[in-house]
Order: C-alpha cells, then sequence, then structure tokens
C-alpha cells in the first residue's frame, strides 16, 4: 500500500452494544481479562480489518453471549481520550431491544447476565454513559394526546 505521507498514529476501533430486554434487564458480561477484569461490560470488542462497524457489533455480541441480534440503532460515537486504560479508542455504540434469550458466556467474557438492576452497577469503561444514552434512544415513545373538540 502506498502513502504519499507517513502513515498517521490514529486510535483503534470499537464497537459496544446496549441489548435490553423487554422488561428493561440489560445483557452485560463480566469480563475476563483486564483492563477491569471481573466488572460488568457491555458487549464489544475491536473491529477488524474486513469487516464494518455494524458487522463488528454483530460478531462481538454473538462471541461473547451467544444471542444473535439484527439491526442495533446507532447511539452514538464515544472518544474521550482515556476512556481506555490500555490505549486511544473510539468506540461506536449500538442499542437494541430483543425477548430475553438465553444468553451464555463466550470469548472474552468470564459470565453472562440479564441485570434488572443495572443503574445500580459499575461499568467498565465509560459504559454507564453508553447505556444512559440507550436507555434514552430505546426508551417507549409517547404518543400525542388527542384533544376532543366540541
Amino acid at each position: 500500500m502506498f502513502w504519499p505521507m507517513p502513515k498517521p498514529v490514529t486510535p483503534l476501533l470499537t464497537v459496544d452494544c446496549v441489548i435490553m430486554d423487554r422488561r428493561g434487564r440489560l445483557l452485560l458480561i463480566k469480563r475476563a481479562k483486564a483492563p477491569f477484569k471481573g466488572q460488568y461490560a457491555l458487549p464489544g470488542g475491536f473491529v477488524d480489518l474486513d469487516e464494518t462497524v455494524e458487522d463488528a457489533c454483530l460478531r462481538e455480541v454473538l462471541e461473547e453471549t451467544h444471542v444473535k441480534i439484527r439491526r442495533p440503532k446507532l447511539v452514538g460515537i464515544y472518544s474521550e481520550p482515556g476512556r481506555d486504560p490500555r490505549g486511544a479508542t473510539v468506540s461506536i455504540a449500538y442499542a437494541t431491544r430483543v425477548a430475553a434469550p438465553k444468553a451464555t458466556a463466550g470469548d472474552d467474557a468470564a459470565d453472562v447476565a440479564w441485570v434488572k438492576d443495572w443503574q445500580k452497577q459499575s461499568l467498565a469503561f465509560d459504559h454507564a454513559a453508553i447505556v444512559r444514552d440507550a436507555a434514552r434512544l430505546l426508551a417507549p415513545r409517547r404518543q400525542p394526546r388527542k384533544v376532543k373538540r366540541a
């Protein structure tokens, strides 16, 4: 590959996925490795060179939880320097609702659980901020009240 200038040093690209069931429980993994070993985190990970970020999201969720999701919604991009103690990363976060299928830990996950009181948990990385943003996105939309006319 030809680069007309020195190849830039840039952050690594990751994906994270917020998965909620219809009862408001959040699917979380317990990290098997440092950083944040043993702490709850969202399923996610690094994007491979030969895949889209959307495909990376689906793959990482399947690898870590054995849950198959479809068409997650974009939550946002998280790029705060220092968000990952291993080095500079940018995460593209997604969210979806599912019918709470059985989940089992795999890949980088020591355990996986549907967590009801997720608001009280200390989450790894900046995942609490991602979940807050996703919860607003996934919240049921209120229908405007119809005004009765006389």
